[in-house]
């Protein structure tokens, strides 16, 4: 029996895990698929309080944990699969068999990417179609890409990835984007990146040997056109990781616990 499970090591996760364990309380933490959460696929944080010249994401979330051990949190590796949150003490599914019973439970297990959820996406996940630059952007070294959203995540996805390829072309369905300003300006200010804008993706094409090209809408004209490319990078948002909470806990049409 636990007192307190906190799901997720993301900031939020790591956080708990600090108050909890300072205040005694010797929190388990469970880690996902991806420990260190989101933090761990971007490069330089720059708007995180106390770090005036910015930190890599990686190093942040590996010093949150460093200081959740030190106050005495232990963590496991698991996906929780199941939760029964009708009575106390809570019970959670591990990886489909394992069962953990815990008094509180502190849910902290962040987002996944979104897909476009088009033809030849799914496929190519991997052969050519990414929703990680940080992760994947080494293998594209001299090739022209993709990013395929119009956030803050999508224009720093495209800087990064002028490390690597010869051209960044930003596909956005909107004719505008809706980054913030700083943000915007850095990649309008980089000369390696493109734009595509008011155009809608709706097939991946790919060969053999993986991504050939993007087609797209142009919504203005409705002509279609495929734009050549070795890699698709999609930031277009995240969904939360909340399934396992279904029929147990209010939730919104997105999957949002309501709070």
């Amino acid at each position: 029996m636990q007192k307190v499970v906190v799901l997720g090591t993301g900031p939020a996760g790591l956080t708990a895990a600090i108050y909890l364990a300072r205040a005694n309380m010797n929190p388990l933490v469970i880690e996902g698929n991806e420990p260190g959460g989101q933090l761990t696929l971007t490069t330089e944080v720059e708007n995180f309080p106390g770090f005036p010249e910015g930190i890599m994401g990686p190093e942040l979330m590996q010093n949150m944990r460093k200081q959740a051990e030190r106050f005495g949190a232990t963590f496991q590796r698991g996906w929780v699969t199941k939760a029964d949150l009708t009575k106390r003490p809570f019970t959670l599914t591990i990886d489909g068999s394992e069962q953990i019973q815990t008094e509180t439970l502190i849910v902290s297990t962040g987002a996944s990417a979104k897909l476009l959820e088009i033809p030849g996406e799914k496929e190519n996940i991997g052969r050519g179609v990414s929703t990680c630059a940080t992760c994947d952007g080494f293998f594209f070294r001299g090739k022209k890409v993709i990013i395929v959203g119009g956030g803050d995540s999508a224009m720093e996805e495209a800087n990064f990835l002028t490390r690597f390829a010869t051209e960044v072309r930003v596909v956005h369905r909107r004719s505008e984007l809706r980054a913030s300003k700083i943000m915007q300006d850095r990649a309008r200010k980089n000369p390696k990146i493109t734009w595509s804008l008011n155009c809608t993706p709706i097939e991946v094409i790919a060969g053999e040997k993986g991504v050939t090209g993007l087609k797209v809408k142009h919504n203005d004209t409705g002509t279609e056109e495929i734009i050549e490319t070795e890699g698709i990078f999609v930031a277009i948002g995240h969904r939360p990781n909340t399934a396992f909470l279904q029929g147990q806990i209010k939730t919104d049409e997105t999957g949002y616990i309501v709070v």
